[in-house]
């Protein structure tokens, strides 16, 4: 039956089933990272900060996929505890960069193992080649911007972008 005939069902919405993969994930690595105080959310950024040495707050944004306010509000909630600084760029005062500090990088370090025992976790639940398939298939997942979207399908359908943002 095409998508259009087929009766709304939760369970029928990509969406739904890729936040809900998610968020049971998110809860699995949370779990395991419990003991260093972190959640997945503030590992990933400790541990790019570690690969880059400092990034600008969008540059963490882009590459970890959120969006730049709630960027701001972990990295600002990490400085507060001490693992991260918040400084102006030194050829761009406008910019703030964000680095690991000392105690970032001690926690990153601790925190590391219980990591790996989490994506130990996942592969022995899931199989590695059936992660490693899903992380490929994921990332060629074609899901563009919504306003890239709605501009393709007014194109389709002839009328505004705007008139399909509600």
């Amino acid at each position: 039956m095409p998508i259009a005939d087929a009766p709304a069902r939760v369970e029928d919405c990509s969406c739904f089933a890729i936040k809900k993969a998610a968020r049971q994930a998110a809860r699995l690595y949370d779990a395991h990272l419990q003991p260093s105080g972190l959640r997945i959310s503030q590992f990933l950024i400790l541990a790019l900060l570690e690969e880059v040495e400092s990034a600008s707050m969008n540059t963490l944004a882009e590459r970890l996929d959120t969006e730049r306010t709630a960027m701001g509000k972990m990295a600002c909630v990490l400085e507060r505890d001490g693992l991260v600084q918040i400084g102006p760029a030194p050829t761009d005062g406008r910019m703030r960069l964000v680095e690991l500090t000392q105690a970032g990088q001690r926690l990153l370090d601790q925190a590391f193992p219980l990591w790996l025992q989490a994506q130990r976790r996942m592969e022995a639940l899931n199989g590695t080649q059936r992660l490693a398939a899903l992380r490929t298939e994921l990332a060629g997942l074609d899901m563009r911007n919504s306003s890239t979207a709605r501009a393709e399908l007014s194109n389709r359908l002839e009328i505004e972008p705007q008139s399909l943002a509600h």
